[in-house]
């Protein structure tokens, strides 16, 4: 497990569950785990990959019980390439009963292991997507769309990717 994904995992650990004095840091929230598939096109060439997708999301803002603050993480792959995403940002979500809807604009870091070389690009991701509610208590199911830009190299690179998998609100 790489440094990075070890401090990604204590600071959501840290922030999910009670400290030692009774407090929770997120009073309310979700937390998501599924696989995804994505398409990446840079100057010349179009790529598949496989991975998965995580997030956990916040509610903080009272007042404002649709905005929610995300972080959100992936990992997709194909042969000799290997891609993480490290993002963070406001999500604005709409409950219609089961059926809970939602958009996101975020932004932060990727990095590409290729060939041996490993490059650090800024990246905006943009994406949507609805979350419905299972027999379970605080379980849904999420289908997830993104669409992430980089530009490295002097070179752009569009990925679509999409996910699906189970949430667990709390």
């Amino acid at each position: 497990m790489s440094k990075t994904v070890a401090v990604v995992l204590a600071l959501l650990s840290l922030m999910l569950f009670p400290t030692t004095s009774k407090a929770q840091l997120l009073p309310s929230g979700n937390v998501y785990a599924g696989v995804a598939e994505a398409d990446s096109v840079d100057v010349v060439n179009r790529l598949s990959f496989r991975g998965w997708d995580g997030s956990a999301e916040a509610f903080p803002f009272h007042r404002f019980a649709y905005l929610g603050i995300v972080l959100d993480g992936s990992g997709i792959y194909r042969s000799g390439v290997w891609q993480y995403n490290f993002v963070l940002g406001p999500r604005v979500s709409k409950n219609f009963g089961k059926w809970r809807v939602f958009v996101h604009a975020t932004g932060g870091i990727q990095e590409t292991r290729s060939s041996g070389a490993s490059f650090h690009p800024v990246i905006e991701d943009f994406g949507g997507g609805v979350d419905r509610k299972l027999p379970f208590k605080n379980f849904s199911w999420r289908l997830q769309f993104d669409y992430v830009h980089s530009h490295l190299l002097s070179a752009n690179q569009n990925d679509i990717r999409g996910s699906t998998g189970p949430v667990w609100r709390f």
